[in-house]
């Protein structure tokens, strides 16, 4: 099996617990689980920075140890038209929504509360389940080029995979096919 990974699953608290109760054992026990089953683990190079971040240094060794780091081959990957269009459309639609709560909140208030919710609402109606940055589009497009399943816990990730036949795990999903259990 082959696996592209995204940087949610070590530094979501949600799914990182999945895997282990700090990041580093989070990764420690991702490893011992590809390690034991033969993945073939391809993390993008974006990915890669982002994760070295959050990580201790011995545990970005250990994943560079087991992965293939690369980028994704933009010059020849084609993508379909429907799904550019598709991301085209529901974008507009998260711009308009934003505009509607801009001007939601000029007419009720300038209240420091009222711009911590209006800043909550619009972030929301903007990135929520959307591919909102160039290191989730390279979690798809390496999954995409290599014939890979990816790993995550994005759903914005989720959503623009599954549109094109990429095979999608959740952490929950990921460790009841392979059995691996948390560690500390």
């Amino acid at each position: 099996m082959r696996l592209v990974i995204d940087t949610s699953i070590f530094v979501n608290p949600v799914t990182q617990k999945d895997f282990g109760d700090t990041i580093a054992s989070a990764i420690e026990s991702f490893i011992e689980t590809v390690n034991s089953f033969s993945i073939e683990l391809f993390i993008p190079s974006s990915i890669y920075r982002e994760l070295s971040n959050f990580a201790p240094e011995e545990s970005m060794t250990g994943l560079r140890q087991i992965a293939v780091v690369r980028g994704p081959d933009l010059l020849s990957m084609q993508v379909p038209a429907s799904i550019l269009q598709s991301f085209i459309a529901d974008i507009r639609e998260r711009i308009n929504r934003g505009l509607r709560i801009a001007e939601e909140a000029i007419e009720i208030s300038n209240t420091p509360e009222s711009i911590r919710r209006i800043r909550n609402e619009y972030r929301g109606a903007m990135r929520s389940g959307i591919v909102d940055s160039v290191e989730d589009l390279d979690v798809i497009l390496l999954a995409r080029e290599t014939g890979s399943a990816v790993l995550s816990a994005d759903e914005g990730i989720f959503r623009m995979a599954d549109s094109l036949g990429i095979e999608i795990f959740t952490s929950g999903e990921f460790i009841k096919k392979f059995s691996c259990r948390g560690r500390s």
